[in-house]
């Protein structure tokens, strides 16, 4: 195999390897945010400890990028293609951080019914932010620029969202001291998913610095 050959090869794989960790890193924002609205702490525990072996593949393939750079000493778009790996992991590590954030707010929670009332927008944060991750690594695997910068466009809807639901939690916390407890945790909450959002968006300018080598502030 050609030093070419075998370069290409391994950038092949390096995408494979993230893309296999973004998969896990979906499914741990959708089942964080689905045992917050389920209460249900056993699937927070999963997530929870699930959070370990997402770090050792972060780690993984982190070594392989560097191991990368230092061998090929790639230069151009190779080199682009490696730092861009790279970007992309950090995103998703902290993203599963912040699941894990959810996941242990659930734990906290648990033990009582929630009465706060803007509860529903939560899971429509999740799915906002778990679309932008799928897209952007669509975007990532097709070198897709235009999607890339049509999935940070759905961080403004995050942060509309986000902006509500601090609103209204604020005011009930106010209007009913009673639920303040809940009310914060749940201002968290929000916030750990607009920060997933931001990450989300920070994947799409990595592509477009793939793709193009301008640096485009999305976010």
């Amino acid at each position: 195999m050609s030093p070419r050959s075998s370069f290409d090869k391994a950038l092949a794989e390096l995408q494979q390897d993230i893309l296999r960790m973004a998969s896990l890193v979906e499914q741990a924002i959708y089942d964080a945010v689905q045992s917050l609205v389920k209460l249900d702490v056993a699937s927070a525990a999963q997530v929870i400890m699930g959070d370990e072996m997402i770090d050792e593949l972060y780690l993984e393939i982190e070594d392989k990028c560097v191991k990368l750079i230092a061998t090929q000493q790639p230069i151009a778009r190779d080199l682009r293609v490696a730092i861009t790996g790279i970007k992309i992991l950090l995103s998703l590590e902290r993203m599963a951080d912040h699941a894990v954030d959810i996941a242990r707010a659930t734990m906290c929670l648990s033990g009582q019914p929630l009465t706060v009332k803007c509860l529903e927008y939560i899971p429509q944060m999740g799915r906002l932010a778990q679309q932008m991750v799928k897209d952007g690594l669509d975007a990532y695997v097709n070198g897709d620029v235009q999607k890339a910068r049509e999935m940070c466009a759905l961080d403004d809807e995050v942060d509309y969202i986000f902006a509500r639901v601090f609103r209204e939690l604020i005011n009930g916390m106010i209007e009913n001291p009673k639920t303040v407890m809940q009310s914060a945790y749940l201002l968290y909450v929000s916030r750990y998913l607009e920060r997933i959002a931001d990450h989300a968006t920070n994947i799409g300018e990595a592509v477009i610095y793939l793709v193009t080598g301008e640096r485009r502030e999305l976010n």
